[in-house]
């Protein structure tokens, strides 16, 4: 079936988003019934408004180096589509003969795709839509793992280890340093600051994430514990850190968008209110925001690769004849990782969010098990670059 193709990106960007839209466009123009290859700009928003771009006209050094670039290079958006929207959206992609649907995303923009290609059907339309994974959350039922999230795990490994350095070097001048993370509800990308230890007492010291509701009293209490066993504490908090009965530990900001997701945050303001408080030491805190998602200095070269390849598959499930669907990261089993690409139906997708597993948070609930470890050790790539302690030999003091 001849016809153009359309592909957009959605939600927050990673730092390796731009891989999966280039495997796209690569493998797409190996297929002689996609005649046209169009883009979304800013996302559904780019259709609307019928701001496309065309694809083929980018040059192979451009796609080469944006598999380098972070961020959507189509431009991304976060906008709740309408039922008015969904039929004015079929009426184009028919009007631009778009037989090959592509969403780059996560929750929100597979739950998008599914109603597109279910419109398509229920009004005699042959068109494939597809949708490809994307998310630092990590939160994508189904799929064994997200593109996206192997970056933003190195990079917050490498974060908290190297403020661990900082925290410790400073001594009493600021001993306790605490790391808000990005996760609403899911806890994957707070737990993966795990990846920084090479010892047990190797920062971070403890990990709060939002699965395992915690009192602020039990996180005052095991902070000055580490501090004082080991005269510092680094510790990752999740931005969506709640109480037993669900309620936030952070106050957020108010702010909601567009699919009614309210922002969290303001986890270690409180946290740190609550520590100075109880004691009489120095606290500070980081808050690396959207460089979590962003910083293409800390690609894994797994996430990368994989991020590429999930492009190219989508392309060649269309091809197939599928719609409806998402490709998936399926992993064998054994010790050595190893990774194909499925795929899933969009019903068991689109608005299910997968959180961390009980299995992968420790009993006491400040830390992760081994088994999440494994897991996700492989997808930051190659270990992080060893580091050195002076083995501080003292010097006699003189009579």
């Amino acid at each position: 079936m001849k016809g153009n193709l359309l592909v957009g990106q959605s939600g927050g960007p990673t730092a390796v988003i731009n891989n999966s839209l280039v495997g796209i466009i690569e493998e797409a123009m190996q297929h002689d019934a996609i005649e046209g290859i169009y883009g979304m700009v800013h996302a559904i928003r780019g259709l609307l408004d019928e701001d496309l771009v065309d694809l083929r006209r980018e040059t192979p050094k451009t796609l080469e180096l944006l598999r380098a670039t972070p961020a959507s290079a189509l431009g991304t958006a976060r906008y709740k589509v309408t039922n008015e929207d969904y039929e004015r959206i079929l009426d184009l992609l028919i009007e631009y003969n778009i037989r090959y649907f592509f969403y780059i995303g996560g929750n929100d923009s597979m739950d998008t795709t599914h109603k597109v290609a279910n419109l398509a059907a229920s009004r005699g339309y042959e068109m494939h839509a597809v949708g490809v994974p994307k998310t630092v959350d990590n939160d994508l039922a189904v799929t064994d793992h997200c593109p996206g999230f192997g970056s933003a795990a190195r990079f917050v490994a490498t974060a908290i280890r190297d403020t661990g350095y900082d925290t410790w070097a400073m001594g009493e001048s600021s001993p306790i340093k605490l790391m808000e993370i990005m996760g609403r509800n899911a806890g994957w990308l707070t737990a993966a600051t795990a990846l920084a230890k090479n010892e047990p007492d190797d920062p971070p010291h403890l990990i709060y994430v939002p699965e395992r509701g915690i009192t602020m009293e039990q996180v005052v209490s095991d902070v000055l514990n580490v501090y004082d066993r080991l005269g510092y504490c680094v510790v990752a908090c999740s931005e969506g850190m709640q109480d037993p009965d669900g309620h936030p530990l952070g106050e957020g900001s108010g702010d909601v968008d567009a699919f009614g997701h309210v922002a969290k945050g303001g986890v270690v303001d409180a946290v740190e209110a609550a520590i100075r408080e109880a004691s009489d030491a120095k606290t500070r805190h980081d808050k690396p925001g959207y460089l979590q998602r962003s910083f293409a200095a800390l690609q894994s070269h797994v996430d990368r690769e994989e991020a590429y390849r999930v492009g190219r598959r989508a392309v060649r499930a269309a091809m197939e004849g599928k719609t409806g669907v998402m490709v998936t990261l399926d992993r064998a089993e054994g010790p050595d990782y190893r990774i194909s690409y499925g795929l899933a139906s969009l019903d068991r997708i689109a608005n299910v969010e997968h959180t961390l597993p009980k299995a992968y948070i420790n009993d006491a609930g400040n830390g992760v098990t081994e088994a999440f470890v494994e897991y996700a050790k492989p997808l930051i790539g190659a270990p992080l670059p060893p580091y050195a302690r002076l083995s501080m030999h003292p010097v006699p003091k003189k009579d």
